[in-house]
């Protein structure tokens, strides 16, 4: 059995949600609301499993123009959190978080004002303020969703020596070395690689073997594979593929992208074609090659996890507001939906615990 925790966006009440999964057969059942609170869109559990980090998602903290973190003590049998604080995130809406391998350290980014913070992770767990803050600067050609800086995502390096923070409002992919000593971030040399022009860049996820990052853009619905380079976080771009199927003419923006835990298959989330896009990895390059689409089977398909086991996927339809397990076929990779599922309302992140 596992836990699932599942952030939402809140209409006036709700917050962090708590889900049990069978692990051999996919079957979900809620539990109940672990932690009442307001747009906890993101969240992260730490190494040692006894704190639950997220982000609030507004632009309104103690009367300022920003959003906030919180942390949370956890119960890792049983699921339940215990707010120990909150800090400001100093930034407006902040919109994702990680957590350093050692514990010690939360980074955040902050769409709406296109800032990175890194925030200490005291003794007991609660969080103190920011050690570092950037902000990010610059445009690109969609103007309606790129007039100035929104960072999206900040990730660590399985080194822990480089963040690496994707800005869908200037095309970019910035590199930042990390000290995790003094929670600064540094721009590193080269300090940015740059996406298409309009593709905003959104989320990434890193290969198991960790020399491949896969970044999904946002506006032009695609994942673009880099080569990484643990040596001085670089990124050199291998190939750019579509997440949406040949013909398709709709409205559609992407969300997530995983990376199966084999290596062999890469996983995005189209929100207005609603589905999951299937690849498959060139175990030589790292280049992505289409295998198929599966519908979610509901609305806005927002953040998905794969299980550690690799067996199942379990996808968030926002605006459905359902949690769906999908069965993996290990042989080919593609997503088979199943009957598990649970009504959570508006789910946006999905995290095992």
């Amino acid at each position: 059995m596992s836990l699932l925790l599942i952030g939402t966006y809140t209409r006036g009440s709700g917050g962090i949600h708590l889900v049990e999964m069978d692990d051999h057969t996919g079957a979900l059942e809620y539990r109940h609301l672990a932690a009442e609170c307001v747009n906890p869109s993101f969240l992260v559990v730490s190494p040692d499993r006894k704190s639950v980090f997220t982000v609030h998602e507004t632009a309104d903290y103690k009367g300022a123009n920003t959003g906030s973190v919180g942390a949370f003590c956890c119960d890792p049998i049983t699921g339940k959190l215990t707010l120990r604080n909150t800090q400001s995130s100093h930034g407006s809406y902040p919109c994702h978080i990680t957590i350093s391998k050692s514990g010690k350290h939360v980074l955040v980014a902050n769409y709406g004002s296109g800032t990175l913070a890194v925030l200490p992770v005291l003794h007991e767990g609660s969080l103190a303020d920011a050690s570092c803050i950037i902000q990010h600067h610059g445009s690109s050609v969609n103007s309606s969703r790129q007039e100035g800086p929104h960072a999206h995502s900040v990730n660590l390096d399985a080194s822990n020596r480089f963040a690496l923070a994707c800005d869908l409002g200037t095309d970019q992919i910035l590199i930042y070395r990390f000290d995790g000593t003094h929670g600064a971030l540094t721009p590193s040399k080269p300090a940015a690689v740059a996406a298409r022009p309009g593709a905003g860049p959104r989320h990434l996820a890193f290969h198991p073997n960790g020399r491949i990052a896969y970044v999904i853009n946002e506006l032009d619905s695609t994942i673009a594979a880099y080569r990484y380079a643990s040596a001085d976080g670089s990124l050199a771009l291998i190939d750019t593929v579509s997440t949406l199927p040949t013909g398709f003419s709709g409205a559609s923006t992407t969300a997530e992208v995983v990376v199966h835990p084999a290596g062999k298959w890469v996983y995005g989330s189209n929100r207005g074609h609603d589905s999951i896009a299937v690849f498959a990895v060139n175990p030589g390059s790292g280049a992505l090659r289409p295998v198929g689409h599966v519908s979610t089977e509901g609305k806005t398909p927002r953040n998905f996890v794969c299980h550690p086991s690799g067996s199942f996927l379990v996808v968030g339809n926002q605006e459905s507001d359902t949690l769906i397990v999908f069965q993996i076929d290990l042989r080919t990779g593609i997503p088979r939906p199943t009957q598990h599922r649970v009504s959570v309302p508006q789910p946006v992140c999905v995290r095992f615990l």
